[in-house]
């Protein structure tokens, strides 16, 4: 037939958009529903019946109470020189794994830095990312108590990286804490102010190198550990801030990239 006129196409747009007009999308709505809670039911039986069989806690026979969490309460603290047992455990005995953690998180903010990244100013405006104009007007109530709790919410943060080896905390729970201080900050007083002090181009120079270190102070210890080599962390007198070996440098680490990764989102 005769080709359409523009008015005609933005209302077959429309049309097929319109649930109530489209009986196949109807249909195929409900059916999707019908399968998800379909899917969702037999994932539910099957945890349940899962978990049925799993052995009861504390039990002797139990496959978790083994030679593994034995070595790691018994000798943890002459080994790791770490007060804290779990920091000792996942920071020197797996600190492999989580550097495959802090490693995630590293991509998972290149992922997101790369489908923001439009260099082309015109096609920024066009495509309106630049989302500066539509921040709210600057608060004063929450200008005033963001000046006081934000030093304090910085110094906190810094305080549970540093004790990490010493008591609950370390890299992941301090560095959510300066994280969220860093977004109270660039909500009381906006990004431009924000960005005297970190950037887009600090936030990359600091997160690398965090990651970076992190990789070298671990593979140093591996391989040190791995042929019976002294290294150059020592692991001082536990209880001491200076003490636990590879513990502090690698939880300042990981602190700087969760901060960096939560301030990013």
């Amino acid at each position: 037939g005769p080709p359409y006129e523009p008015s005609d196409y933005e209302e077959i747009k429309k049309m097929s958009r319109d649930y109530s007009r489209n009986e196949r999308l109807k249909t195929y709505s409900k059916v999707y529903i019908a399968v998800s809670i379909l899917i969702c039911m037999l994932l539910i039986m099957i945890l349940v019946y899962a978990v049925s069989y799993l052995p009861s806690v504390g039990e002797k026979s139990n496959p978790t109470n083994n030679e593994v969490p034995e070595r790691y309460i018994t000798e943890g603290l002459q080994e790791t020189g770490s007060v804290n047992v779990v920091t000792g455990m996942i920071l020197t005995y797996r600190s492999f794994d989580t550097f495959g953690e802090t490693t995630v998180l590293f991509i998972a903010t290149c992922c997101v830095m790369i489908l923001l990244l439009v260099e082309n100013e015109e096609k920024r405006k066009k495509l309106k990312l630049d989302d500066y104009g539509k921040e709210p007007l600057q608060d004063t109530v929450l200008k005033k108590v963001a000046k006081l709790v934000c030093p304090i919410i910085f110094l906190f943060g810094i305080y549970i990286i540093l004790n990490g080896h010493l008591s609950p905390g370390g890299g992941f729970s301090g560095g959510a804490v300066i994280g969220a201080g860093m977004i109270l900050y660039a909500a009381a007083f906006g990004f431009t102010k924000t960005q005297r002090f970190f950037n887009e181009k600090i936030y990359v120079i600091v997160k690398v190198t965090a990651l970076l270190l992190y990789g070298l102070i671990a593979l140093h210890y591996f391989y040190t550990g791995a042929n019976g080599l002294e290294h150059i962390f020592p692991l001082g007198v536990p209880g001491d801030i200076l003490s636990g070996g590879i513990i502090l440098p690698i939880n300042i680490c990981v602190g700087t990239e969760v901060a960096c990764t939560i301030y990013a989102f």
